[in-house]
C-alpha cells in the first residue's frame, strides 16, 4: 500500500467514525427523514437534509470549477427506468429495515440488533442479486431511456455552475425563511443532542471531504456485495469465479489531487472500491458505538417482537437487490448525484417517495399495528 492509499484509508476510516457520531448524535436518518413525512406529517429532518444538499450544491461547484473534482462522478451514468425501480424498492426495504445501508450501520454500533438484523438482510440481499445478475442484465439494458447525458445540465446543453446557482436561488431563501421561523431545529432533545441544522452542516463538511478524499461521492453498497462475496468465497471459490458481476470493474478513474488510478468492482478483493467504502463502513459502526458510549446508552437489546426482525431481515434484504438494481443507494444519490443533478439520482428519488409511502402501508399495517 502506498502513502496515498493509505491516506485514503485512514481519511475514509476518520471521516465514517464522524458521520456515525454526528448521525447518532441528531438521529439523523434518511429512513427517518422520509418515513416520517408520510407517517407523521413531520418536516424539521426534511428541511435539514435540504440544507446539507444546498450546502453540497455550492462545495461541489466550486470543487469542481478548480478542477479537484471531476465531473461528473464517477460510477454515475447514463439515466435508465432501472434507476426509477430501484428508488422504489429501496424505499419499501429502507422503511422495513427501520434504516438506510448507512443508518443501519451507526444504529448497528450502538447497539441495535435489529439494525445488526437489517446488515445481514442487505449482504444477502446482495448476492441474491448478483446470482441474478446475469439475468438481469438484458432486462436493465431495455429499460435504458436512450439518452447518452449523465446530468441534467450536460441534457440542457448548459454549464454545471448555471444550474446550480438556479437551485441555490430557490434554495437559500427558503432556508432563511425556515430558519427566521425556527423549522431547522427542535425544541426538545436528550442529553447530548445535536440539532438538526448543526447536523447538516457538519454531515455537508464530511461528506464534502469523504468526496474529496475518495474521488467518489459517500456510498457503501457494492462494498455489501464484497462481504457477500468474501463470506461465499471459502464455500464455493469455483462458483463465485463463473458469477459475472464479481468479475467486473466498474470503478475506473484517476484521482484529480492524490494523482493515483483507483479501479475495482463488486468481487471479493482488495481494490479502489474496498479501499474507499470498507474504511468508511468500519468507521460508522465506530462512530454510533463511540457517541452510545459516551451517552452510556451502549447496550445490546435483544427483546423486540420477532416480527421485527423479520421485518428488519427483510426491508435489507430488499435493499440490497434494490441498490444493485439502482444502482447505488440514498445516500450516493442524496448527497452525491442530485447536488450536481444527475439524472440517475432524479429518477432514483422520483421512485424514492412512493417507495417510502409504500413502506409505510406495509410498516403499519403488517408490523406495528399487528404487535
Amino acid at each position: 500500500m502506498n502513502g496515498s492509499q493509505l491516506i485514503i484509508l485512514l481519511g475514509q476510516l476518520l471521516l465514517g467514525m464522524a458521520a456515525g457520531f454526528v448521525m447518532h448524535r441528531a438521529d439523523f436518518c434518511m429512513t427517518g427523514i422520509f418515513r416520517d413525512l408520510f407517517l407523521f406529517g413531520r418536516r424539521t429532518m426534511l428541511y435539514a437534509l435540504l440544507l446539507l444538499m444546498t450546502c453540497l450544491v455550492l462545495l461541489y461547484t466550486l470543487a469542481q470549477g478548480l478542477g479537484i473534482l471531476l465531473y461528473p462522478f464517477p460510477l454515475f451514468g447514463a439515466p435508465s427506468l432501472a434507476n426509477l425501480l430501484g428508488g422504489v424498492l429501496f424505499g419499501i426495504g429502507m422503511v422495513l429495515a427501520g434504516g438506510c445501508v448507512v443508518g443501519s450501520l451507526y444504529r448497528m454500533g450502538g447497539g441495535s440488533t435489529l439494525s445488526a438484523t437489517a446488515v445481514i438482510g442487505l449482504i444477502v440481499g446482495s448476492l441474491l442479486y448478483v446470482e441474478l445478475d446475469g439475468w438481469w442484465l438484458p432486462i436493465g439494458q431495455s429499460l435504458s431511456l436512450g439518452s447518452s447525458a449523465i446530468t441534467l445540465p450536460q441534457l440542457l446543453q448548459l454549464p454545471p455552475w448555471l444550474i446550480s446557482l438556479v437551485l441555490l436561488t430557490v434554495t437559500v431563501p427558503l432556508l432563511l425563511l425556515w430558519w427566521r421561523r425556527g423549522l431547522l431545529q427542535v425544541p426538545f432533545g436528550p442529553e447530548g443532542h445535536l440539532q438538526p441544522w448543526m447536523a447538516a452542516l457538519l454531515l455537508a463538511l464530511i461528506a464534502f471531504l469523504s468526496t474529496l478524499l475518495a474521488g467518489i461521492p459517500l456510498g457503501v453498497t457494492t462494498s455489501y456485495a464484497k462481504l457477500a462475496g468474501y463470506l461465499l468465497l471459502p464455500l464455493a471459490p469455483e462458483h463465485v469465479a463463473t458469477l459475472g458481476y464479481f468479475q467486473r470493474q466498474g470503478l475506473d478513474f484517476s484521482h484529480p489531487l492524490l494523482g493515483i488510478r483507483l479501479t475495482g468492482g463488486g468481487g471479493p478483493r482488495l481494490d479502489g472500491i474496498a479501499l474507499i467504502q470498507l474504511p468508511l463502513m468500519a468507521g460508522l459502526v465506530a462512530g454510533g458505538a463511540l457517541s452510545a458510549l459516551r451517552l452510556g446508552e451502549l447496550q445490546w437489546y435483544f427483546k423486540a417482537p420477532r416480527r421485527q426482525y423479520l421485518s428488519a431481515f427483510c426491508g435489507g434484504l430488499v435493499m440490497g437487490l434494490a441498490s444493485r438494481l439502482a444502482p447505488a443507494c440514498n445516500i450516493w444519490h442524496l448527497t452525491g448525484g442530485l447536488p450536481i443533478m444527475a439524472l440517475q439520482s432524479i429518477l432514483f428519488v422520483a421512485g424514492l417517495l412512493p417507495g417510502t409511502w409504500l413502506g409505510v402501508q406495509l410498516l403499519t399495517r403488517l408490523v406495528v399495528r399487528s404487535e
